[in-house]
């Protein structure tokens, strides 16, 4: 007879960044969204991640990385929609997004220097991304 495992795997995430990152969120997608993490790699969608749109379709993703440390291009076709609120899963892509509030990219670029997984350097996508997003205050810590 065949049997079926109806334990979830016990999985954890560290989120103590989540806080130091998203520093303010007063305006998110209502209900937030399930994104195509379709070959996104990575093991987590950390509290900071740019969101972008498939202007065809609609379809939210998280911006795609390049490596460990970096974010790759914004890719044809798409637009910056928001950052995500909250930490989890890339296997459980479930995601508030802010699309007005204050992110400390700073502290998400320093997360990636010290190694932490799934944090990357917003260097390359700054400008562009303060451009698409302009209610979203980009600011470090004084």
């Amino acid at each position: 007879m065949a049997q079926a495992n109806l334990v979830n795997d016990r999985l954890t995430i560290d989120t103590s960044w989540d806080n130091i990152v998203i520093v303010d969120n007063f305006q998110s997608i209502r209900g937030g969204y399930t994104l195509d993490t379709t070959g996104f790699t990575p093991t987590f969608i950390r509290a900071g991640h740019p969101i972008i749109e498939e202007t065809a379709t609609g379809i939210l993703k998280p911006m795609p990385v390049s490596n460990a440390t970096t974010f790759a291009a914004l890719p044809a076709g798409h637009t910056y929609a928001g950052v995500a609120i909250h930490s989890d899963f890339t296997k459980r892509p479930m995601a508030g997004i802010t699309v007005r509030g204050t992110v400390n990219h700073i502290a998400f670029t320093n997360a990636s220097a010290a190694g932490k997984e799934g944090y990357y350097s917003y260097t390359p996508i700054l400008a562009a991304i303060k451009a698409a997003l302009p209610l979203v205050d980009f600011r470090g810590d004084r």
